[in-house]
């Protein structure tokens, strides 16, 4: 044990120094070039060097030690970012997303498990570019599951493997093999090659080339009218004022067995409430009719005393 310490303490000696500056910025695709030049200039660390940065970090939280993990990375983020590119998304942007990711790994990083930080990193910097993709890459939501996902980044891959167009319909052969291949389901596959051939398009391209008219303009709003809406909620909300002046002609006995049994989701049994007042089911049933038939009474009254008071 005290030679271990002994070792370490030559490795943290041999720990690069600190600069002193910040990460290198990324700003959009005219400074990639500038950016890809800065973060080779970050040394790639040995195996010692890693293991003592990390366990300073995971032992002290030292924000030193972190970034000298995370420089020493970045070209790995940015190796694993370009084979995204055919995407359509600026390759700053995978860039700084699989940064990310980096951050990610360096904080979850165990190194007593005896494995390299790039080896664990880059899962979290491959997972944090893929959802960046699917968020940007289409309006509408691509893939909720795990195999939806795989199909989305595997199928330009296998479209390819199999000589299929880029731009057109599958063979059903070509469904069949993808499908079995991603563990989906063959519907997925169509539909899913589909919607990457057409991505989205915009609702507000005019009909012909001199700008007139909206395909926007077209659309047809299925659901009721605003004023429909209100005048909905104040029914609503009178009946409801209408039923809970309603339930004061009802005594406390009346009033919970018409509530268990007709206004709650999970009405209780007839047997249930027999059994909580000692009483035969059909005595239940008696009290329920009863109540029910005061209660619509007593909602008639209410209604036609109200409409009898002058209006504002």
């Amino acid at each position: 044990m005290k030679g271990r310490v002994n070792k370490m303490s030559e490795a943290e000696r041999k720990l690069p120094a600190s600069s002193g500056t910040t990460l290198p910025s990324l700003s959009g695709e005219q400074g990639l070039n500038r950016y890809l030049a800065e973060i080779k200039k970050f040394p790639v660390l040995t195996a010692e060097q890693e293991y003592m940065l990390a366990k300073r970090y995971a032992e002290h939280q030292d924000p030193e030690a972190a970034k000298q993990l995370v420089t020493s990375h970045l070209r790995l983020v940015a190796k694993i970012a370009m084979g995204y590119r055919g995407y359509g998304l600026p390759v700053s942007e995978l860039i700084s997303e699989g940064n990310i990711g980096l951050m990610q790994g360096v904080k979850k990083f165990e190194p007593d498990r005896g494995f390299r930080l790039a080896t664990y990193a880059m899962w979290w910097i491959k997972a944090s570019i893929q959802e960046f993709i699917l968020r940007s890459w289409s309006l509408v939501k691509i893939g909720t599951t795990a195999a939806q996902k795989k199909l989305f980044f595997n199928l330009r891959r296998m479209k390819k493997n199999l000589d299929a167009y880029e731009d057109s319909d599958l063979h059903p052969d070509q469904v069949r093999k993808i499908a079995t291949d991603l563990g989906v389901s063959e519907a997925e596959v169509v539909n899913m090659n589909r919607r990457m051939m057409g991505g989205d398009a915009s609702l507000n391209i005019s009909f012909n080339d001199e700008g007139e008219g909206q395909w926007q303009d077209l659309l047809e709003d299925s659901g009721p009218l605003q004023d429909q809406i209100v005048e909905d909620a104040q029914e609503a909300g009178n009946r409801h004022a209408l039923l809970v002046e309603a339930m004061d002609s009802l005594n406390d006995r009346e009033r919970h067995i018409l509530t268990q049994r007709r206004l709650i989701e999970d009405p209780q049994t007839l047997e249930e409430l027999s059994q909580e007042y000692n009483v035969s089911r059909e005595r239940v049933r008696q009290i329920e009719v009863r109540a029910f038939e005061k209660l619509q009474k007593a909602m008639m009254r209410i209604a036609g005393d109200k409409r009898l008071l002058p209006t504002a």
